[in-house]
């Protein structure tokens, strides 16, 4: 059988026969390579042991750097374990994280750039903080998958004393290790890791102008709202939304006192564009964001940037949110379909007013909006809910909408 057919029969053993006993170097690789998808297979211990015992004694290049890869994909103690091998270390007996992170260090200096790149991940995962020197030294290495793994193991550890030497690093030439870069910078989060990602919004590469435009959310001030402002007009699809996103998020970080001012910077911004990129992804955050502040915000935004195109999908947004547990957001629901207004947010409106199933305070910003939006058909309808409610809160607001329609007659 090929090792094709091997692989997709499951069958490891002979894939394992052919990796330790094979003449043929280019047969050892491309089976080290099909094991490393075998991650929850019966006999995933037998593949470790195998593809570490290649890596450690094979001897040719190509093949080592297939094993350590199949051993990263593998996930779990697979690096750990070769790790142990390679440092002569038995992680079984002393597997204090000290212990496997010193041996990681110790690999950092290996001669085979994909052990390297094993040993800044293993870093990486053990969230070792006294490791960050050594990984830093990595950001020098002569193959850019090496500086990459090692920005990627100091964006997991997270620890602000790499953020100079990661700077450095977004204008490297290879744009993996300026993902990498700034995706370790996103996590870093300090003000001088997001705001050396500020320049990025305009990168040749849109991974990494993603990368940027998404951390830009987590800033506690406006810097970055021209930065952002900028990104809604960038022709990517992707970074235009994850840019409507940002914007979000900024309005809830950013202190109360400038978040007007940023609120009303953004409209301006939002109502130029006919995109249907920036309305749909407020949609889904208003739908499906669990942080009160970010879909009061949304709410809010949606009243005032929303194109005609959009208007009923906006709409039934909207309605759905009054049902919601946070009272400020049914509020600036209520505002914003108070803003939109016209027959479909009416008819949307008396829906909840006669729905038995909806609760006292969806029916109640519901009778307050129809206020604002109504007209002769809600004034008779709240005419009638006068007589016909018990719910004392649906009714005082029924009586101050229905002065505002004309009053009962």
């Amino acid at each position: 059988m090929s090792l094709y057919e091997l692989e997709r029969a499951g069958d490891v053993q002979e894939l394992i026969g052919y990796l330790r006993r094979s003449d043929n170097a280019d047969i050892r690789a491309r089976a080290a390579e099909m094991l490393g998808g075998f991650e929850d297979h019966d006999d995933r211990d037998d593949i470790v042991n195998a593809l570490v015992d290649v890596a450690v004694t094979d001897d040719s290049d190509a093949v080592t750097a297939a094993a350590v890869d199949a051993l990263g994909t593998l996930d779990g103690d697979a690096i750990e374990q070769l790790i142990a091998e390679n440092a002569g270390v038995d992680f079984e007996s002393d597997g204090a994280d000290w212990v496997k992170a010193k041996a990681f260090v110790r690999a950092l200096r290996s001669d085979l750039p994909e052990l390297r790149m094993a040993a800044a991940s293993g870093l990486g995962q053990l969230e070792y903080s006294d490791a960050v020197g050594q990984l830093v030294d990595r950001f020098g290495d002569p193959d850019p998958r090496v500086r990459a793994r090692a920005a990627r193991a100091c964006g997991l550890i997270a620890d602000p004393r790499a953020t100079d030497a990661l700077e450095g690093l977004l204008t490297d030439d290879a744009v993996g290790v300026r993902r990498e870069a700034a995706e370790a910078l996103g996590a870093i989060g300090n003000r001088q890791a997001l705001g050396a990602l500020l320049p990025l919004y305009e990168d040749d590469n849109e991974r990494v102008r993603r990368i940027a435009v998404g951390a830009f959310g987590n800033f506690d001030n406006d810097r970055p709202v021209e930065y952002l402002v900028e990104s809604l007009t960038d022709e990517s699809t992707v970074v235009r939304r994850i840019a409507v996103f940002s914007l979000v998020e900024l309005l809830a970080n950013v202190p109360t006192e400038k978040s007007h001012e940023i609120r009303e910077t953004v409209v301006e911004t939002l109502s130029e564009t006919d995109d249907p990129n920036v309305v749909v992804p407020l949609v889904e955050i208003l739908a499906e964001s669990q942080q009160h502040a970010q879909r009061r915000n949304t709410a809010w935004l949606l009243g005032r940037v929303t194109e005609e195109a959009a208007r009923e999908r906006v709409v039934d947004a909207l309605v759905d949110a009054l049902h919601a547990e946070d009272t400020m957001t049914t509020q600036f629901a209520a505002t914003s379909l108070a803003e939109l207004g016209g027959e479909v947010v009416e008819d949307r409106l008396l829906d909840i007013v006669d729905d038995p199933g909806a609760g006292s305070d969806a029916r109640a910003q519901a009778v307050f909006t129809l206020g604002k939006v109504g007209g002769e058909r809600s004034r008779q309808r709240l005419d009638a809910l006068l007589d016909e409610t018990d719910d004392e809160q649906v009714r005082k607001r029924a009586f101050s909408a229905l002065s505002k329609l004309g009053g009962r007659r």
